[in-house]
C-alpha cells in the first residue's frame, strides 16, 4: 500500500513519459563527463521535458528546428539574422540544437510576452556547447537586461583579454544588477611590485604577475588568498616583470621582460637582466621554459587564437610568434615591420594593438590586415567587446574607438580628461576602463559617455599613476595599479561566477535565483554560490526584450538545446534530472 501511494503521488506531481532506448555506450560517455543518468518510476523515466509542474515553467525553447516555445503560454522567439538549425543535440539525435555564428544572430523574445521577474526566484537551464579552439569568444547564452537603467541578468561565458593578458578563458558567469556598485576594496599589494603587469584566472584562482624593478628584486607570480593576502608561486626568471599571463591547454603560461620603468616617468629598474621568455606553470615543479621569442626583452602580450599560443614583443625589434611545442616558436611576421602588443579574438581573428602610429591590425592566420590609425593617436592599448562591438583604447587621446561594419573606427568619447585608456573589459553589463595619469576607473553610459567610478592610486608627487589591467574573479573585477603595486576590487549588482575553463562538448548549465542568493550548476552539479549583502532586493523588472545568444558582452559562438526558463528556484534534484541524459 505504501509503495503504490508514493508511486501515484510521484505520477500526480512530476509529469512523465516513455523514453526510447538508448544506443549502448551511451553510459559509460556519460560517466565520464559527469552527467547523471535519468531516473525511472515504476518503469517509467523522467524526461528533462516534464520535470516539473508546467504552469512554473515560463518558457521552453527546444531549438529543435524552430525557435517556438513549448511551454504552452506561446512565447516564441523572434529570429536575428540566421541560425544552423541541423545540429545534433546532446543525445546526438539530428536537428534538436541550433549553431549560433557569434556574429550578430540571436533569438529575442519581447518583454510584453514574459512576466516580469521582478524580486521573484527564477531558475535557466541550457544545454551549451562551446567550440573549443574557435577564432571567437563564447559570449552570451541568456540576458534581458537594460543597460540605461543597469537592471537586468545575464548568463554566459566570458573571455577576456585585458592589455597584455588572457584575464579569463570560457568562465561560466550569472550575474544580475539593480543599478548598483559596491565601492572599491583594497585587496593588497603582491610582494614588492610597483604594479602587477599580468592578472588571469585559472583553475578557479586568481594570479598576479608582477614587476618588482629593484635590484635584487625579480617579477615574480602571486596567488591570490582573498583579503589582502598573496602567495608568492615564484619568480619565472631574472627580468624585473611578469608581464603576461594565458591559460593555454587548460595550463598557465607567464611571459617575462626587463619593463623599462622610465616610461612611466620612474626611476629606471636596476635589474640588468633581460625577458622575453615564456614559462608553464607546474605547480610545486616550479616554472618550465618554454622557450624565447629572438631578440625579445620582453613579452608583449599572450593569447590564444584557434587552438595555438601566440606572443608579441613588448619593445623593439618587433615580432609575433606561434608556440609549437617544447622550446619551439614560429615567426609568423609583423605587419610593415610595426610592433604588434596587446593581443584579443574577437569574430574569428586575432587583433593587435600597436605602439607604432597608434594603428590596429588584424590577423586572420596568415596575414595581417592594417585597419588604420585612430585619430591623432601613437598608441593603442587594449581591446574589449561590448554589445558584440569590438573597442580599443588609445595614448595620448584618452578615448576609446568602436570598430564599425566597414573597418571604420568611430569615436565613443574620452575618458574625464586622461591621457591613456589602459585595461577595459564588461563586468555583469558594465563596460568599465582604466587611465592614466590619474588610475582611474570610469563606467560607459551609452549616450552620455564615460563617467568616473572611482581613482584607485592616490601616491603623491609622481607625474603618471595608471589603472593598467584587470580580470574578473569570483564575482568581481579587480584592477592594478602603478605606481603603488595596490590590487583593487569592486562588484557590479551581484554575480556567481565559475572561475574554471568550460569544457568541450556538450555541457547542462542551470543558473538560479533564491532570494538574495545566486547559484550555477554544471551538469548537475553546484560550482558557485553567492549570497548578496544588504537588505534591500534587486528588482529586475525591464521592458528590456529576453535575448537567446546574445547580451553585453557578444553574441555568442557556439550551440545551444533546450533552454527553459522557470518562475521559481529549482532545487538540485530537479536540475539534476534536467541534466541527464539517457543510459
Amino acid at each position: 500500500m505504501k509503495t503504490l501511494f508514493i508511486c501515484m503521488w510521484l505520477l500526480l506531481t512530476v509529469p512523465v513519459s516513455v523514453v526510447a532506448e538508448q544506443p549502448k555506450g551511451e553510459a559509460s560517455q556519460n560517466s565520464s563527463r559527469g552527467i547523471l543518468p535519468r531516473q525511472s518510476v515504476s518503469g517509467f523515466q523522467l524526461t528533462a521535458g516534464l520535470v516539473t509542474r508546467s504552469q512554473d515553467l515560463i518558457a521552453h525553447w527546444p531549438l529543435a528546428g524552430d525557435a517556438k516555445d513549448h511551454s504552452g503560454n506561446n512565447r516564441n522567439a523572434l529570429l536575428v539574422g540566421k541560425l544552423d538549425w541541423n545540429i545534433s543535440g546532446p543525445e546526438g539525435t539530428p536537428r534538436t540544437a541550433a549553431r549560433f555564428d557569434g556574429q550578430g544572430t540571436y533569438l529575442e523574445v519581447p518583454s510584453d510576452k514574459l512576466p516580469p521577474l521582478g524580486t521573484g526566484e527564477f531558475t535557466l537551464t541550457s544545454w551549451v556547447r562551446c567550440e573549443e579552439n574557435a577564432g571567437d569568444i563564447p559570449g552570451d547564452i541568456l540576458s534581458q537586461y537594460d543597460p540605461g537603467m543597469h537592471r537586468g541578468f545575464h548568463l554566459g561565458l566570458k573571455t577576456q583579454a585585458v592589455t597584455t593578458s588572457q584575464a579569463n578563458d570560457r568562465h561560466l558567469h550569472f550575474g544580475i544588477d539593480d543599478n548598483r556598485i559596491t565601492p572599491w576594496e583594497d585587496c593588497g599589494r603582491p610582494g614588492n611590485a610597483l604594479l602587477a603587469f599580468a592578472l588571469a584566472v585559472h583553475a578557479g584562482e586568481l594570479y598576479a604577475g608582477t614587476c618588482e624593478p629593484g635590484p635584487e628584486d625579480k617579477g615574480r607570480v602571486y596567488r591570490y588568498a582573498g583579503d589582502k593576502t598573496w602567495i608568492d608561486c615564484g619568480a619565472p626568471d631574472l627580468s624585473n616583470s611578469v608581464t603576461a599571463l594565458a591559460v593555454f591547454d587548460h595550463q598557465l603560461y607567464a611571459g617575462t621582460g626587463k619593463y623599462r620603468v622610465a616610461g612611466s616617468a620612474l626611476p629606471e629598474s636596476q635589474n640588468p637582466h633581460l625577458g622575453g621568455r615564456i614559462f608553464r606553470n607546474a605547480g610545486q615543479a616550479g616554472w618550465i621554459d618554454c622557450g624565447g621569442l629572438p631578440e625579445t626583452e620582453a613579452i608583449g602580450g599572450l593569447i590564444v587564437f584557434r587552438g595555438k599560443l601566440y606572443a608579441s614583443s613588448l619593445y623593439r625589434p618587433a615580432g609575433f610568434y606561434r608556440y609549437e611545442g617544447e622550446q619551439r616558436w614560429v615567426d609568423c611576421g609583423v605587419p610593415d615591420g610595426r610592433r604588434v602588443v596587446a593581443l584579443g579574438v574577437f569574430n574569428d581573428a586575432l587583433y593587435a594593438t600597436s605602439y607604432d602610429g597608434g594603428h590596429v591590425y588584424r590577423y586572420d592566420g596568415q596575414n595581417w590586415t592594417d585597419l588604420g590609425r585612430l585619430g591623432e593617436n601613437t598608441q593603442t592599448y587594449s581591446f574589449a567587446a561590448y554589445q558584440g562591438n569590438w573597442h580599443v583604447g588609445t595614448w595620448p587621446s584618452g578615448r576609446v574607438y568602436r570598430l564599425g561594419p566597414k573597418n571604420e573606427w568611430i569615436d565613443i568619447g574620452r575618458l574625464g580628461e586622461e591621457l591613456e585608456v589602459m585595461g577595459m573589459l564588461v563586468h555583469n553589463g558594465r563596460f568599465l576602463a582604466g587611465t592614466l595619469p590619474l588610475a582611474q576607473v570610469y563606467s560607459y553610459e551609452g549616450a552620455s559617455g564615460w563617467q568616473l567610478s572611482a581613482r584607485l592610486d592616490q601616491t603623491p608627487d609622481v607625474k603618471y599613476r595608471r589603472a593598467w589591467t584587470m580580470a574578473e574573479h569570483d564575482g568581481r573585477i579587480f584592477c592594478s595599479t602603478l605606481p603603488s603595486g595596490q590590487i583593487h576590487a569592486c562588484e557590479v549588482g551581484h554575480n556567481a561566477f565559475h572561475g574554471h575553463t568550460f569544457p568541450s562538448g556538450w555541457q547542462h548549465v542551470a543558473a538560479v535565483r533564491r532570494k538574495q542568493e545566486l547559484s550555477l550548476y554544471l551538469n548537475g552539479v553546484l560550482v558557485s554560490r553567492r549570497s548578496a549583502s544588504g537588505d534591500r532586493e534587486y528588482d529586475l523588472t525591464t521592458t528590456s526584450p529576453l535575448r537567446i545568444g546574445f547580451g553585453q558582452n557578444d553574441s555568442f559562438h557556439g550551440a545551444l538545446a533546450d533552454v527553459r526558463l522557470y518562475g521559481r528556484a529549482l532545487p538540485v534534484g530537479e536540475i539534476r534530472m534536467l541534466a541527464s541524459k539517457p543510459e
